[in-house]
């Protein structure tokens, strides 16, 4: 039997991460901005409201598991240093953690990441090594440097305390939501996470489900919403088994940070206990959601934080009925060039 995380592991993780990581703020998708900027929302599409993880410190939701698992590690793991794999944002996060800890930080990175989050992760003092495109390679060779020179692994998702950081963000959705509408959340509210490896949406799920156990009321539904060309996530739900996909068909992807081939062990169980659903979403839909974050929103969203938004607004055939949705930005790690293409490209996102 697995062993699944508790409200104290994830109550435990927010008190650690308090300081670090920040309680990102919680808007809501403004109807008249839409409006104004030449976009027409169906009647049928109910108030949606964003958890903007774009405001952490290195522009997404990754500081909150990687810092809540450096910060575990006893004083002579963080002397000899810690090591990771990553596409980017979880990059990030692990050497802000390990820059804040006085650690050393050595990320495996794919060779065509985001220049943006590159640059990024050297800023933070980081060691950098380049290997292929595929997720495997990636684990391959920061396993090879960890038995090599003994550094800690800090997974980018499958681990208990990475997920337990991630569920952070689902108990921060609860909270706000009470404050900011007056009521509970209950099965009424939809929830939209990102699902790649599964820290994010395993996490999410688990925090909003035990916390609204704990406070005795129904919990709002939690979907993963992944891409058509990287849906590994979605096949693995459907058949209730572990499935991986090739480097070849995930890196198709605009979504540089949901192109993972597989869901981690432990993010796969949390996530049969306590997600809803996974859906698909599109190229386009996801790229004319880039230009509503663009054109109608002070937020900056890269495409893995874009598809949420994409979900809700174009998938409303196969979402529950909803009194609100919540729609998780993941990340705001945008690579200029695709902003100014999104920017300068003619004619308003279809809504």
């Amino acid at each position: 039997m697995p062993t699944y995380l508790e409200l104290s592991d994830i109550l435990a993780a927010k008190d650690r991460i308090a300081g670090t990581a920040v309680r990102t703020p919680l808007v809501k998708l403004d109807p008249a901005r839409l409006a104004a900027a030449g976009f027409v929302v169906p009647a049928d599409v109910p108030e949606i409201w964003l958890k903007d993880e774009s405001k952490q410190p290195i522009g997404s939701f990754k500081l909150r598991g990687a810092y809540n698992t450096v910060a575990q590690l006893p004083p002579a793991a963080l002397q000899r240093g810690v090591i990771t794999y990553s596409s980017g944002n979880h990059a990030q996060g692990v050497a802000y953690a390990a820059r804040a800890l006085g650690s050393k930080a050595v990320i495996v990175m794919p060779d065509n990441a985001p220049k943006v989050k590159i640059a990024a992760t050297e800023a933070l003092g980081a060691e950098i090594v380049f290997v292929g495109s595929a997720s495997s390679d990636r684990k391959m060779k920061a396993e090879e440097l960890e038995a090599a020179h003994g550094y800690s692994m800090i997974p980018p998702y499958d681990h208990p305390s990475i997920i337990a950081g991630q569920a952070t963000c689902g108990v921060e959705i609860l909270e706000q939501l009470a404050e900011l509408t007056g009521e509970a959340p209950d099965d009424a509210t939809l929830v939209l996470s990102p699902v790649s490896g599964g820290g994010l949406l395993s996490g999410i799920a688990t925090g909003i489900k035990l916390a609204s156990e704990a406070a005795g009321h129904a919990a709002p539904l939690v979907y993963g919403t992944e891409p058509e060309l990287a849906a590994d996530s979605e096949e693995s739900f459907r058949t209730k088994t572990l499935v991986e996909w090739p480097a070849a068909k995930t890196t198709r992807t605009l979504c540089d940070g949901l192109r993972t081939q597989s869901l981690g062990v432990l993010n796969f169980e949390h996530i049969l206990k306590f997600v809803d659903n996974i859906i698909t979403v599109n190229e386009d839909d996801i790229r004319s959601a880039l230009k509503v974050y663009l054109k109608a929103t002070d937020i900056v969203a890269e495409p893995s934080g874009a598809i949420t938004l994409a979900a809700a607004l174009y998938r409303s055939e196969v979402l529950p009925k909803a009194k609100r949705i919540v729609v998780v930005v993941s990340g705001g790690n945008l690579e200029p060039s695709l902003k100014e293409t999104l920017e300068n490209e003619a004619g308003a996102a279809h809504v």
